[in-house]
């Protein structure tokens, strides 16, 4: 009973920080290269992986979360938590159907099959697939980087409304995301320390 306890609780924590990045993949081309110059284009990665630091703003505290994440074309995904020591090691890996939530520490190892989950605004695919079909993007350029922007769908979480996705124009790397509510206040900070595109495929991480 205590073991389902704190497994029922992990969940709960999973999701109130909002750290499921779990998506629905849509086929489609509707994205556009990010600048005409650049060789590479963030709308159409096939793979990716980061190490990112997530500071989630509530109730006037700041909590911060260091979290490991990769994705293969078109739906497998995986997190991991590296930071805090409290809840280090809870592993989330979909590919698409199947959730599984380990953490070896807790001895849980659990599968949700059939699993439909809504996107979470965490991972660098889920903006992506946001922007593609969105209908309320904005585009902007400073001297050092792009900036877009897009609204999530009207039912969507109004503490998670708008998204910012900050990318180098040198490294044609993601730099960072903002994630910000009805009123337009940042709940979430997401600072890519480290990321690759296009590097890893399903093999690697399977």
């Amino acid at each position: 009973m205590k073991k389902k306890i704190i497994f029922l609780l992990l969940i709960f924590l999973l999701v109130s920080i909002a750290i499921f990045a779990i998506f629905e993949y849509k086929k489609n081309n509707l994205g556009n290269n990010i600048s005409k110059s650049d060789d590479t284009d963030i709308l159409s990665i096939s793979s990716y992986e980061a190490k990112i630091t997530v500071e989630v703003n509530s109730n006037k505290n700041i909590n911060k979360y260091v979290i490991n994440q990769k994705y293969v074309e078109p739906n497998i995904f995986i997190q991991e938590i590296v930071e805090p020591e409290s809840i280090k090691g809870i592993k989330i890996t979909y590919n698409g159907d199947v959730l599984r939530l380990e953490n070896t520490a807790l001895n849980l190892d659990a599968l949700y099959e059939g699993f439909n989950g809504s996107a979470s605004n965490l991972s660098l695919i889920s903006f992506i697939n946001a922007y593609k079909t969105g209908n309320e993007n904005e585009f902007e350029e400073t001297d050092e980087e792009i900036i877009l922007k897009t609204k999530v769908a009207k039912n969507q979480n109004k503490y998670q409304m708008y998204q910012k996705l900050y990318v180098s124009k040198k490294t044609k790397l993601p730099t960072k995301m903002e994630i910000l509510d009805v009123n337009n206040n940042r709940t979430v900070y997401i600072l890519y320390n480290e990321i690759n595109l296009n590097k890893i495929t399903k093999k690697d991480i399977m």
